[in-house]
């Protein structure tokens, strides 16, 4: 299927830092005294990344209230609120898949649709959703590594988090190359610097992303013809 060899080379930078934190996270989790089947079902039905490093301290501290798990959740995965703005029409004419593909928008396969390049030849829609489930996939793959290697086997997994942090600044880099106009990445850029000035590291993410969403839709209409729509290529549908 060539679809599905297109999405394996774009998950490539995925699939290197997925295998790696999930790793990490299937050791904590085995640490907090939880099998192979908790990570299995946590990465299946949760796909959360950070709120599943989170949920290891919930159920290692014992189960806190409901409202409080909720509220957790919300401030830690609110900046995925925003991801599905640039994919509300995208997905809509995604049929069946659409369910999923709300589900499965991580910050990694997020990226990977803004600045994907589908060619004319392949099923786009097919593509996306190739994407997102390899993605997954890689971060299923992971945790059950982690837990089962933490069971007979010491890890040190010191570091391994810059993983990430490396994945992202590939990522920024490939679109920044490729994009018609930088302005979108410098507004998003300039509100995160200004925000993390203001309300410190563990709070700026959410007003960073509600001031750019603010400056892009109020820029809208000057930037719109300079900067292609998520996933297309210039001129093609």
């Amino acid at each position: 299927m060539r679809e599905l060899k297109f999405a394996a080379r774009q998950t490539l930078p995925v699939f290197c830092g997925y295998i790696f934190l999930g790793i990490a996270f299937g050791l904590l989790l085995q640490q907090a005294g939880y099998g192979w089947g908790w990570a299995l079902l946590s990465s299946t039905l949760i796909y959360a990344g950070s709120m599943q490093f989170v949920l290891v301290q919930l159920l290692g501290g014992g189960f806190a209230s409901l409202a409080s798990v909720a509220l957790t959740t919300l401030s830690v995965n609110s900046r995925h609120l925003f991801y599905g703005l640039s994919f509300l029409e995208e997905f809509a004419k995604m049929g069946k898949a659409k369910p999923y593909m709300v589900f499965a928008l991580t910050d990694e396969t997020y990226s990977l649709l803004c600045g994907v390049r589908v060619p004319p030849e392949l099923d786009k829609k097919r593509a996306f959703f190739l994407i997102a489930l390899l993605d997954q996939s890689y971060w299923v793959l992971g945790g059950l590594i982690g837990n089962i290697l933490g069971s007979v086997l010491p890890f040190d997994m010191t570091g391994v988090d810059f993983a990430m942090t490396a994945l992202f600044v590939v990522i920024f880099l490939e679109q920044w190359l490729a994009a018609k106009s930088h302005a979108p990445a410098l507004l998003g850029l300039g509100f995160g610097l200004i925000c993390l000035l203001v309300f410190g590291p563990d709070a700026f993410l959410l007003p960073a992303l509600v001031c750019t969403v603010l400056a892009l839709g109020l820029a809208r209409g000057r930037l719109a013809p300079a900067v292609d729509a998520p996933g297309e290529e210039a001129g093609t549908e």
